[in-house]
């Protein structure tokens, strides 16, 4: 049984979180949110610094300002971490990278397994098409989602980039400008409302014919349990940046 500190416990992630976890028979032994007064069967506190109990990882889902903390208190008492959040800034990355040389830290920007098989076919696609093909890539997400464009569309705008040999611009607001498109742009474009959960389309567009890459999330819970899988696979690591490649490759 894993023992899990769970940040942003409080959220609609967190929950799905919780219910991937008790499905499991795993379990939360505490949590950290804004909102502590929540009613919970587990002590929900502000800081993770205010839990005195022993976790085998933590899982974040809370907002990205809350990471430095949570690193210092990872290192401290050196658990792993899962870090699930999105909309970091280079600085953060930079703080993620420096901490994985004293305690296990893993990242992904998506923790679908099938948003993972999806970068790996576009790293393959990308490769094999070169530069004869336009990319153009169209998320959609729910109307309360925070950052766009959604770091998804980002992590698959990079892998198509590495693939390709020099410089890929990325943009995000053609109207901007009146000129023809260039020829190794990466368009990303977001689309807000309702409640999509969370959909990504990426478009090779050649001569007279298109290839569609495609991935569609019906519930927060394909994400809860590729937290879980990253979880369990964190447990015990030795110190190390991690990302949801090794977890599937460790299947």
């Amino acid at each position: 049984m894993l023992n899990i500190l769970l940040c942003g416990c409080g959220g609609r992630m967190g929950a799905a979180v919780i219910a991937a976890a008790t499905a499991a028979g795993d379990r939360i032994v505490a949590g950290v949110d804004i909102n502590p007064a929540a009613e919970s069967p587990f002590p929900i506190y502000l800081s993770p610094e205010e839990f005195t109990g022993k976790a085998d990882v933590i899982v974040d889902f809370s907002h990205h300002t809350a990471l430095p903390g949570l690193l210092a208190y990872a290192k401290r008492t050196g658990t792993p971490i899962v870090v699930c959040t999105t909309g970091h800034t280079e600085e953060e990355h930079a703080m993620m990278k420096a901490a994985a040389a004293d305690v296990a830290v893993f990242f992904s920007r998506n923790m679908s397994l099938g948003i993972n098989l999806l970068m790996s076919l576009c790293r393959k696609t990308a490769a094999t098409l070169g530069m004869d093909f336009d990319v153009e890539i169209i998320e959609k997400h729910h109307n309360q989602k925070l950052d766009a464009p959604s770091g998804t569309a980002l992590m698959l705008a990079d892998c198509i980039s590495e693939s390709q040999a020099g410089e890929h611009p990325y943009i995000y607001d053609r109207h901007a400008e009146r000129r023809k498109r260039g020829k190794c742009e990466i368009g990303i474009h977001a689309v807000r409302g309702g409640t999509i959960v969370g959909e990504h389309d990426v478009l090779f567009a050649g001569k007279d014919e298109v290839i569609t890459l495609s991935h569609s999330a019906s519930s927060r819970e394909v994400f809860a349990t590729g937290a879980m899988r990253a979880a369990n696979f964190m447990c015990g690591r030795a110190p190390g940046f991690y990302n949801m490649d090794d977890v599937i490759s460790a299947l």
